[in-house]
């Protein structure tokens, strides 16, 4: 009896380092994509961001919107920030989506004053009882106004004046498109180890992931913020709904279903804070694999029998939501190896090689990957130094794969979980360059 669990185990854990194995090859295809797209793809870019804008006139009203939640350090400075865009000041409307129970809302109003009396229309709508988070703040806000275009910043990104006139551009000249995103950058990327280790890891998300998707036009999420929405997309898409952790991916795919696409602007960068603690670190990813989660459970279905996309669109569609599965394969692969090997040791040499070239192989690929990331997005980290801080980067990888493992029948059948805001400090320091 132990013996056939032992064998069971064993098949288990071959179907596991297949599972890894398959995500290698995934993220292989990724950055053979982005190596041999990076020229075309930088100069589809360059056209979209050369596309010229109707007179200031006749340029379209935008709504700059700010989420908030206990914010204080920061929301004033992202409402000077946003009040700085170069846009005709009676076509830019700044609405701070203020959830707070501090002291954030009096400091959004007093900068919403100082705004005002420059001219400009910043309105702060304060909620008492923060329905569905962000994406219930978000659709509460757009019912107020009656325009097209709505650029979303988190309220620790500080934009550069030319983002919407680059970013706007880029939207009008193709009516297909619900979003623009830019890249986001990082003001304290170098503040400690602990973001220097995210910077590696979201630099590969950003500057080689979503670059290559975006070149290669596969399926786009919008990572939240640092992008402007058609309202004409949101509203076929079904609107932002509360029901996912991760309602920018959610909105994205139903989008999608409807026809719709996003651009992915690696060139144009908005800077904004990581965390520097690492239980506000945890916090953040636990709140994104959750959401990603959900957004998968409800969507692969769905995209599996999907007739409006080719076969390689639709493995475009879903290998990134395949890819959080994946991650949940590296606790499930050990600990499946070990149970197996102490059941049946005379496994053990196989199950030991398989399952150290299985993990040996991601670590490669990745270190490969965000290598060549870091160079694309123009910092300068010394080869010696990167090293250090890509075992952290392992180590981060482990620990929050073996906590989203735990926490994956909650996130698929459990309670509703709260949206867990990430705290920010309010960092001055340096973003990185740009891409090269």
């Amino acid at each position: 009896m132990l013996n056939g669990l032992g064998l069971v185990l064993a098949g288990l854990t071959l179907v596991g380092c297949a599972i890894l194995f398959l995500v290698v090859l995934g993220l292989v295809h990724v950055l053979r994509l982005h190596l041999a797209l990076r020229g075309e793809g930088t100069a589809l870019e360059a056209r979209l961001l050369g596309h010229p804008l109707p007179p200031d006139d006749a340029l379209p009203h935008v709504v700059v919107q700010i989420p908030c939640y206990n914010e204080g350090t920061i929301v004033e400075r992202a409402i000077a920030s946003c009040a700085g865009l170069d846009w005709p000041r009676d076509r830019l409307h700044i609405q701070v989506c203020d959830d707070s129970t501090d002291e954030t809302t009096g400091l959004a109003r007093a900068a919403a004053q100082r705004a005002a009396a420059a001219g400009i229309d910043v309105a702060v709508l304060h909620r008492d009882d923060r329905a569905e988070f962000k994406a219930g703040a978000l659709r509460e806000a757009m019912a107020w106004p009656g325009h097209d275009y709505f650029a979303i910043l988190d309220v620790d990104y500080v934009p550069a004046p030319d983002f919407l006139r680059r970013c706007m551009a880029a939207l009008l000249a193709d009516p297909k498109l619900a979003f623009v995103q830019a890249r986001p950058d990082f003001l304290n990327a170098d503040e400690n180890a602990l973001t220097r280790a995210q910077a590696i890891i979201l630099d590969f998300h950003y500057g080689l992931e979503q670059a290559a998707r975006s070149w290669s036009n596969h399926v786009l999420p919008f990572n939240g913020t640092c992008g402007i929405w058609r309202r004409a997309a949101i509203e076929a898409g079904g609107g932002w709904r509360g029901d996912a952790l991760t309602e920018d991916w959610d909105l994205s795919y139903r989008a999608l279903i409807k026809g719709w696409r996003g651009v992915f602007l690696a060139t144009v960068t908005v800077p904004g804070e990581l965390p520097t603690q690492l239980g506000a670190w945890i916090s953040q990813q636990k709140r994104w694999a959750a959401g990603v989660g959900q957004v998968a459970w409800r969507m692969v279905p769905t995209l599996l029998f999907y007739r409006g996309m080719s076969r390689s669109e639709r493995w475009g569609a879903l290998f990134p939501l395949f890819t959080w599965f994946g991650c949940l394969m590296f606790p499930a692969t050990f600990l499946s190896a070990v149970a197996a090997i102490l059941l049946v040791p005379a496994a053990a040499l196989v199950l030991g090689l398989v399952v150290y070239a299985a993990f040996a192989s991601v670590a490669i690929v990745l270190f490969a990957l965000t290598l060549v990331a870091n160079k694309f997005v123009g910092r300068t980290t010394p080869l010696g130094s990167f090293i250090l801080d890509f075992v952290l980067v392992l180590g981060l990888v482990i620990y929050i794969s073996w906590a989203n493992f735990r926490s994956f029948p909650a996130t698929l059948f459990g309670r509703r979980r709260v949206f867990v805001r990430t705290p920010k400090q309010g960092s001055t320091l340096s973003a990185s360059r740009g891409p090269r």
